[in-house]
């Protein structure tokens, strides 16, 4: 199988971008014709994406083109935000088809699934009428807080649903997840919680568990940064202790009772630890993933997608990518595509996640067998 990507970049939302990209990818790949297209477009095309759409398709002469609009795109040349541009990944074999998630055959597949924030249903994203929960894989289109322009798209037109999703046909994967966190305390049982406000970590206030979690750092200060800490979250210490975990944003500490505001809802008798977002941490993390994904996948990879939140990306580094700088050094020949988006789609402990501040990564090898 021959892959490649390509990336062009303008100063206005011209469909031109698009035939330049493909052509750009094609030639690389040295193919005239892929069987299927991986296309990402900049917000600036959000609102009228079908003329690019049309333009990539021609370039290609191929229709199988999935993909979505995103704040921000990237290949593994280098990654734009905030300018109109244009990202491909053009493939020699059809890789992406039509799931059958009717047929519980074909419930075990790994979905490459793509959404816009207000498109998200748990009715797709973990159907209840499944003997098997089909795993998915990608990201959710769309700016940090859910807002903007954002549009899907699939067979080369869009697509009304706002949501596409497809198998990856005769590949052999390895996912994770690089949540990017410095764990700074011990998990501890949730011994009481009240919907979305958690009182009681190992019987003691929740607030005061995150205050003296957050003392013990070394250069803080008094004020909490509620948007740089989260909590981490599973049924057993030792999960969390091995990374194997879910995590939420915290909305706001509340001194009157004692509790913390979280986003998500928690369960009494699961584990908890508090975290914060750390620069030196994900990219450790990221390099960990990464390493740990070649050795499961057992062969060379021949591509990476990288879903990422406009949180993790640039914005988060200071204006470099480091994630996409470390998986170049790791990887230089290999080809990379992905977006910064409104958050990541992963399988946690059996069950699709919608992911904050993290980055999904997907390693990917044709299955000879």
């Amino acid at each position: 199988m021959k892959v490649a990507t390509g990336l062009a970049v303008g100063n206005k939302p011209a469909p031109e971008l698009a035939t330049l990209a493909v052509e750009s990818a094609m030639l690389k790949a040295g193919i005239t014709s892929p069987a299927c297209v991986l296309l990402f477009l900049t917000s600036e095309f959000a609102s009228n994406p079908q003329l690019a759409i049309k333009a990539a398709a021609k370039a290609a002469r191929c229709t199988n083109i999935i993909g979505c609009s995103a704040m921000g795109i990237f290949t593994q040349e280098d990654w734009v935000v905030d300018s109109p541009a244009v990202a491909t990944m053009v493939f020699s074999k059809p890789i992406f088809v039509q799931p059958n998630l009717s047929n519980p055959e074909d419930t075990s597949a790994l979905l490459l699934t793509l959404t816009a924030p207000n498109a998200i249903d748990t009715r797709w994203l973990n159907p209840q009428q499944l003997f098997n929960n089909p795993h998915r894989f990608g990201g959710v289109s769309g700016d940090a807080i859910g807002h903007g322009p954002f549009s899907i798209w699939q067979n080369a037109k869009g697509n009304s649903l706002g949501y596409c999703e497809f198998a990856l046909n005769n590949l052999s994967s390895a996912i994770g997840i690089s949540h990017g966190l410095k764990i700074i305390s011990n998990p501890r049982k949730i011994t009481a919680c009240d919907a979305y406000d958690l009182t009681h970590l190992a019987n003691k206030s929740a607030l005061d568990s995150l205050k003296s979690a957050w003392q013990k750092q070394p250069e803080t200060h008094d004020d909490l940064p509620y948007h740089q800490l989260m909590a981490v979250y599973a049924t057993k210490g030792a999960s969390i202790e091995r990374g194997n975990f879910s995590v939420t944003s915290l909305v706001s500490g509340n001194n009157a009772n004692g509790s913390v505001t979280l986003a998500k809802t928690m369960q009494t008798g699961d584990y908890l630890s508090w975290a914060i977002r750390d620069t030196d941490a994900a990219q450790v993390d990221i390099v960990k993933t990464a390493t740990a994904l070649k050795a499961q996948l057992k062969t060379a990879p021949q591509f990476a997608l990288l879903f990422s939140n406009l949180g993790r990306g640039p914005y988060f580094y200071n204006g470099l990518d480091q994630d996409l700088n470390l998986l170049k050094a790791l990887f230089p020949t290999l080809p990379i595509i992905g977006f910064y988006g409104n958050g990541g789609i992963a399988p946690v402990n059996g069950q699709n996640a919608l992911l904050q501040y993290s980055a999904v990564l997907g390693l990917f090898s044709e299955n000879y067998k």
